[in-house]
């Protein structure tokens, strides 16, 4: 049975935190604005070929403000959980990461979704996070499967899921629009008892 961490009403997330040895992870809050458009504006071109479609006003303070309004919503209808990732020793922010699509009943699965500031990919924080996460779904939230999907071409990305015990189970075609383009995913999934011991 899930843990309820989150109180009726909230206008943001909770205030938790996730630590590990390199990162910590934590939901979003006003004050990163900043930070997280700068480090998101910086790595426009490195992003863009493997997200949706951003909005013009994408970076604005608006919509990151709108952004944690319903991130809280997510939150608290235990539908989506999505965090920030941060450098443990300089408690800079390097990226997010997040659960969403959470399915109760008899599936207990949510799908794991990521991203990297340009500048610090590749130095292993993307996978740290991930792991975060999976103990925060598999323990705090009390799922059963974590899927994920990234494009066939995006070799650092099936990396990070292989390093965090992801299995490949897949190929769905005309999966998810990226970049105003519908296209392939290699699917993975990892399962709670994939990581006991």
């Amino acid at each position: 049975m899930p843990i309820r961490i989150f109180q009726t009403g909230l206008l943001s997330p909770p205030a938790i935190r996730v630590e590990g040895e390199g990162v910590f992870i934590r939901p979003a809050q006003a004050k990163d604005w900043e930070e997280w458009a700068a480090l998101r504006e910086i790595s426009r071109d490195f992003l863009v070929p493997w997200e949706p479609t951003w909005p013009a006003d994408a970076l604005t303070r608006t919509a990151f403000q709108r952004r944690v309004r319903r991130q809280a919503v997510e939150w608290r209808e235990d539908e989506a959980y999505s965090f920030l990732t941060f450098e443990r020793r300089s408690g800079r922010l390097v990226g997010g990461i997040g659960l969403s699509n959470v399915r109760r009943g008899v599936a207990q699965m949510g799908t794991m979704g990521y991203w990297v500031g340009k500048p610090f990919a590749r130095r292993g924080y993307t996978t740290e996070s991930a792991k975060l996460l999976l103990n925060f779904a598999f323990g705090q939230l009390g799922l059963h499967r974590v899927e994920a999907a990234c494009l066939p071409t995006n070799i650092p990305s099936q990396g990070v899921l292989e390093k965090a015990g992801f299995t490949r189970e897949g190929y769905a075609r005309g999966y998810l629009r990226i970049d105003g383009r519908w296209a392939d995913h290699v699917l993975y999934a990892v399962l709670k008892d994939d990581l006991v011991g």
